[in-house]
């Protein structure tokens, strides 16, 4: 099938998983969808399409602005979108970031192997649950201080390691080293700042997650041995982000982009894609403040590491480093906006098109936004920590909890076809309050322990309702995609073990 239609929005087959959105009207540049048929006809149930359509009237957006293969409907911004924006002449948009700034997921390695766990399942899930704080409100990790927040916004993981938090090792393997060089504390507001005083070291609610894993299929032998992965190991995925100093920044600056630049709100077929003109003091402003929050978010997962160690040394009786072997493979952000410089295509004109439609090249300074989607730098490129450079860098994506997940590489066609972008999960298919109608918590958490040997504990049985394994796409096919497109290559599958929710 050559083309496909949903509402009106057409899409033309340009090759196999690439379906495109011409561009017209005021479309700034066309759009596209990488997807498998099966999963077009998920992201083409909601508002997806028409969300992705509206992101190309940004001012300054290239071309392509694209859907990931988990996508699905977000606010402004479709969730799985990445839109790379002129950082001269266009604008940095809040609303294609989200609210949860540096939502991102890191992946924790064990020399333990699934036997070691096999049968302690209840008392490790429980001990996790006890010991490493969940669900709304407050309550984290260490005592919240005006300090202690201002240092984990404005030095990251590497005030955490200093403070006793984590090992050296932690910061070579995370993204930017665990820091972003340009945060700016001063423009995150007091009431952002206060919010994020007794959260710091907690997983938060929704579909945040610490999960126990075991490898169960490693694809790719030289990666996999370079990553320190192998079969029947035990690892440990946690996913959370920013927390309530996320939510309130991005609300912040939304509410200021309303008063301060209505006149480009006005352009823009959907509010929610509110945006600071590039230059202006208020893009400024809100990129400082997202660094600092990126910060935050990174130490947030890094005291979680650390409980989860304490935990994991009081359970077996052994040194989390030392004997058990717990080091960082990676943590990777994927609610994110970040200068990088990319080579666009251009036509005659210097206009940005598609790759195909190029008759020249020139490297441009972008605002790269991902939205639910996830770094995916090919190996040998600088930006990469050195720890993987030589190898490509980890992509980590969750499934959900009756499912697997993947740890990828970053594809070699990654910086041509995505900037350097792939997936972020298996994505949603239906909403929080369909998911609690067509399942009841109690059920889901009896069936993945009776069927499947998952052990998972949460703050409510709604929780579990919400993220039962049949409210989400198929992660076996999205990561299918971003294999088959060498965007994000296979090197490990893992599979739940125990899971604890907010």
């Amino acid at each position: 099938m050559t083309s496909r239609e949903f509402d009106g929005i057409r899409l033309e087959k340009v090759r196999e998983h690439v379906w495109e959105i011409p561009q017209e009207g005021g479309m700034n540049v066309p759009a596209r969808v990488l997807a498998s048929e099966a999963l077009l006809e998920a992201i083409g149930n909601d508002d997806t399409l028409q969300q992705l359509k509206n992101a190309t009237h940004l001012p300054g957006m290239m071309a392509p602005a694209i859907c990931m293969p988990d996508g699905h409907q977000g606010y402004g911004f479709p969730v799985g979108g990445v839109g790379a924006i002129d950082a001269r002449n266009g604008c940095i948009s809040p609303g294609a970031v989200g609210y949860d700034l540096n939502c991102g997921v890191r992946l924790v390695k064990t020399n333990l192997e699934y036997d070691d766990v096999r049968g302690r399942e209840g008392e490790l899930v429980d001990a996790l649950f006890d010991r490493v704080p969940s669900g709304l409100g407050g309550g984290g990790v260490v005592d919240g201080s005006k300090h202690v927040v201002e240092e984990a916004l404005e030095r990251g993981v590497e005030w955490a390691v200093e403070a006793g938090y984590g090992i050296e090792s932690d910061l070579a393997h995370c993204e930017d080293e665990g820091r972003r060089p340009d945060a700016r504390p001063e423009y995150v507001s007091k009431k952002a700042k206060d919010r994020g005083m007794n959260q710091l070291g907690s997983l938060g609610s929704g579909n945040h997650f610490l999960e126990v894993q075991r490898v169960t299929d490693t694809f790719d032998a030289d990666a996999a041995e370079a990553y320190g992965l192998s079969e029947d190991q035990i690892v440990v995925m946690i996913h959370c982000g920013s927390r309530g100093l996320g939510h309130q920044t991005c609300n912040d600056y939304l509410r200021r982009i309303e008063k301060e630049h209505g006149d480009l709100l006005e352009t823009l077929p959907d509010r929610e894609l509110a945006a600071a003109p590039a230059g202006s003091e208020l893009a400024e402003e809100y990129y400082g403040a997202m660094g600092a929050c990126i910060n935050y978010a990174w130490v947030n997962r890094q005291l979680i590491t650390h409980r989860t160690r304490e935990v994991f040394g009081d359970v077996f009786d052994a040194d989390p480093i030392a004997d058990l072997g717990m080091e960082l493979l990676y943590d990777v952000a994927h609610n994110i906006a970040k200068k990088e410089t990319h080579t666009m295509g251009l036509d005659a004109d210097g206009n940005p098109v598609v790759p195909e439609e190029a008759v020249r090249q020139e490297e441009r300074e972008l605002y790269v936004h991902r939205k639910g989607a996830t770094r995916a730098f090919p190996a040998g490129h600088p930006e990469i920590p050195p720890a993987h450079a030589d190898v490509g860098q980890p992509v980590i994506i969750p499934g959900s909890m009756g499912a697997g997940s993947y740890v990828l590489r970053g594809g070699e066609r990654s910086m041509e076809l995505s900037f350097g972008s792939t997936a972020h999960g298996a994505g949603r298919l239906m909403s929080r309050t369909q998911a609690k109608q067509e399942f009841w918590g109690g059920d889901v958490q009896q069936d993945l322990e009776e069927g499947q040997q998952i052990f998972v504990k949460a703050q409510s049985g709604a929780t579990i309702a919400e993220e039962a394994p049949g409210v989400y796409k198929d992660v076996d096919e999205v990561v299918g995609v971003s294999d088959a497109l060498d965007i994000g290559d296979k090197v490990a599958r893992t599979f739940p073990v125990c899971n604890i929710k907010g």
